[in-house]
């Protein structure tokens, strides 16, 4: 891998790093997020504040890094000799950065906004179906985890499906394997009935 190419990756990271759910909570006078409801700086849970201008913002914020992060790979690229491999890898690092900031003490979110932002990033059609089975599964059983779940199992499948297996494809299976992992004790609350639900406040 050429110097370029580390920055690139190296820089993907940084960009990750930034937890929009702890800035934004902080300039709005919020409550640290990762002290509350599940303890996940995302914005489901700045949702359980009732702030939702904070969880909109914090939504947004981690979806455009992932995607900034890819965009500015892929600009690069023809200048530098980056190749597709290294945009692969850089649409990982945003995602990694995102679940172990170096900015905010390697406590970091579940990544889901940050994943749909790599997707769009990468191939938008996969990340605009993968954005609608998170909107259909959250819609209809109000369990931001549980949509966030499926869409990750269906990302690399319909990735590969329409482009066959590439490295971005591994990049994205790689994403969604660390999503389900961070989403484990989710899952132990969804088949014991004591996940909350979508907007539930954090004293619930």
């Amino acid at each position: 891998m050429n110097p370029a190419s580390l920055i690139a990756v190296l820089g993907a990271y940084l960009i990750g790093s930034v937890s929009f759910a702890v800035v934004v909570s902080r300039v709005m006078g919020l409550a640290d997020p990762r002290t509350y409801g599940s303890g996940n700086p995302g914005a489901t849970n700045v949702l359980r504040t009732g702030n939702k201008t904070a969880a909109l913002l914090t939504l947004l914020g981690d979806a455009l890094k992932g995607a900034a992060a890819v965009l500015l790979v892929e600009a690069a690229a023809p200048r530098f000799g980056i190749g597709e491999i290294t945009v692969a890898l850089a649409a990982l690092a945003v995602f990694v950065g995102h679940l172990f900031p170096v900015f905010h003490r390697f406590q970091g979110g579940k990544g889901v906004a940050t994943a749909a932002g790599v997707l769009m990033a990468l191939h938008p059609v996969v990340g605009g179906g993968v954005l609608l089975t998170w909107l259909i599964i959250a819609f209809f059983f109000r369990y931001s985890s549980l949509a966030a779940l499926v869409s990750a199992v269906f990302a690399p499948f319909w990735h590969s499906l329409l482009y066959g297996f590439d490295a971005a494809s591994a990049a994205i299976a790689a994403m969604a394997a660390l999503l389900v992992w961070r989403h484990r004790a989710n899952i132990a609350n969804l088949m014991a009935g004591r996940e909350a639900r979508i907007g539930q406040k954090k004293s619930s």
